[in-house]
């Protein structure tokens, strides 16, 4: 998330009441999770061995809980709590809003809305779009011309919605993303103020659940199809023409380029990739990266060829073991 007005270093340490290493006038001008910085943001990192990634990276501001020698060019913030502090800051710049009940939408020509249908703040409805009953749609939120949202859709604050969408019924756009640090009396939320970005002629099927991001967006790239009951993490981006059947789960920090087909039930693990192309058959679990092109297979995924002859070859196995009891006389 970028912010609206760039923050000096020293600035952030008052309003934190921390430390701070690095000249008074250093700016911020984002604020990041990890997997997503650029120069200009701040992130944070609270585990030792991840330091040098976050130090290392493309953010130029770190909020740590150690005095480390500051990277060339970079400030350091030292908190005894960078999680809460990380927090603070996002709900510093973007406060949450309380559920605005009046808003009074910018209407292009020809829209049609339903009953019973709820807006925030500064929404903007472009011409021909539908809207069916029972529609919730919060502050900050665009939707693209004759685009078409089914009855009982929840669209959260900051969604960005591109032309000729077909989003259906009981979808919700925008959940709090899943990311929690433990503590000693439970689990602390990371607070969610990012987007989610869909673009031109994606359809989304009912029941869908798709992540806003941390801080950054979450993407569907144009003329990819999502089928009913798929989940899509925080942060994760989606490219263009991809096809996503039924029951899909896709964890948070997920790149599926674009062309990718994942067929019922396949579930992707966080933070990894899966290549232009690549084609995943039901129930095909997906623990690491992939490359494009190939198709997989397998609770843990494997190209399909191979896993069709381990399949095969353990078919085999009984007749095999005679073989080989026969052979040896037993």
């Amino acid at each position: 998330m970028k912010l609206p007005v760039p923050m000096p270093l020293e600035k952030a340490a008052q309003f934190l009441d921390c430390a701070f290493d690095g000249p008074a006038d250093h700016l911020i001008t984002g604020l990041n999770e990890i997997h997503k910085v650029s120069p200009g943001d701040l992130t944070f990192v609270d585990i030792e061995k991840y330091y040098s990634r976050a130090l290392e990276s493309p953010a130029t501001t770190i909020l740590i809980n150690k005095a480390v020698p500051p990277p060339p060019g970079k400030g350091l913030l030292i908190s005894t709590d960078p999680f809460r502090d990380f927090n603070r800051l996002t709900e510093w710049v973007q406060p949450r809003r309380p559920l605005d009940t009046h808003g009074r939408p910018r209407l292009g020509k020809g829209v049609r809305i339903g009953q019973n249908v709820v807006f925030g703040e500064e929404v903007e409805i472009g011409d021909g779009v539908e809207i069916g009953h029972n529609v919730v749609i919060g502050s900050h939120v665009r939707i693209g011309a004759h685009s078409l949202i089914h009855a009982g859709v929840q669209i959260s604050d900051h969604c960005l919605i591109g032309a000729h969408v077909c989003i259906n019924p009981g979808t919700v756009l925008g959940g709090e993303a899943f990311y929690f640090k433990g503590r000693p009396w439970g689990r602390e939320k990371l607070l969610t103020k990012g987007r989610v970005v869909i673009h031109d002629h994606v359809d989304i099927g009912a029941n869908c659940t798709i992540d806003r991001g941390v801080s950054g967006d979450t993407v569907i790239g144009k003329w990819t199809k999502l089928d009913n009951l798929v989940q899509v993490g925080h942060d994760t981006v989606i490219g263009e023409r991809c096809l996503i059947a039924a029951q899909v789960g896709i964890a948070g920090v997920v790149t599926i380029e674009d062309e990718v087909i994942l067929w019922g039930q396949v579930g992707v693990s966080k933070d990894l990739t899966i290549g232009k192309g690549a084609v995943l058959y039901g129930k095909t679990g997906v623990m690491s990266s992939l490359e494009g092109n190939r198709t997989y297979l397998g609770m843990i995924a494997t190209e399909a060829r191979q896993k069709l002859r381990e399949i095969s070859a353990l078919h085999r196995l009984p007749e095999l073991l005679r073989w080989w009891e026969n052979r040896n006389g037993s």
